[in-house]
């Protein structure tokens, strides 16, 4: 079983901090941290995602953000990234963890998965975290 999920974006102050607080509502039983490729490393998450995170009852607001290391990527049971092109930079850090590597949108649009857009890209598109996570 998944004891240690991680949750990869790029700047790690958008989609993984919510995913991630999102996932510590539903699994409380789990340790679920997240990181970014290229964090904004002590920057809060961004107004927009906190916006939608506090509408759907999700407290993000102590999130500071946190640059991904070898560590945590070998610490991790199971890695959940927004895009695919995360998944191989995973990959390139530590090759041996792309078998635990996989998109968080797997499971959506009937199981074809999709890419998790930036939440700040088009903020019409959104209107609850649900719709995105």
């Amino acid at each position: 079983m998944f004891e240690r999920i991680l949750v990869v974006c790029t700047g790690n102050i958008c989609r993984s901090p919510v995913a991630e607080a999102f996932l510590k509502q539903r699994l409380p039983e789990r340790h679920i941290s997240s990181a970014g490729l290229g964090a904004l490393e002590g920057e809060p998450v961004s107004p927009f995602a906190r916006q939608l995170a506090e509408a759907d009852g999700l407290d993000v607001t102590s999130h500071q953000a946190r640059q991904l290391t070898v560590i945590m990527i070998q610490e991790a049971d199971l890695i959940l990234v927004m895009s695919e092109g995360q998944r191989r930079a995973v990959g390139q850090h530590v090759p041996q963890a792309l078998g635990k590597t996989l998109l968080l949108g797997r499971w959506l649009d009937s199981g074809k998965g999709r890419n998790i857009p930036i939440l700040t890209e088009n903020p019409g598109k959104f209107s609850s975290i649900s719709i995105c996570c």
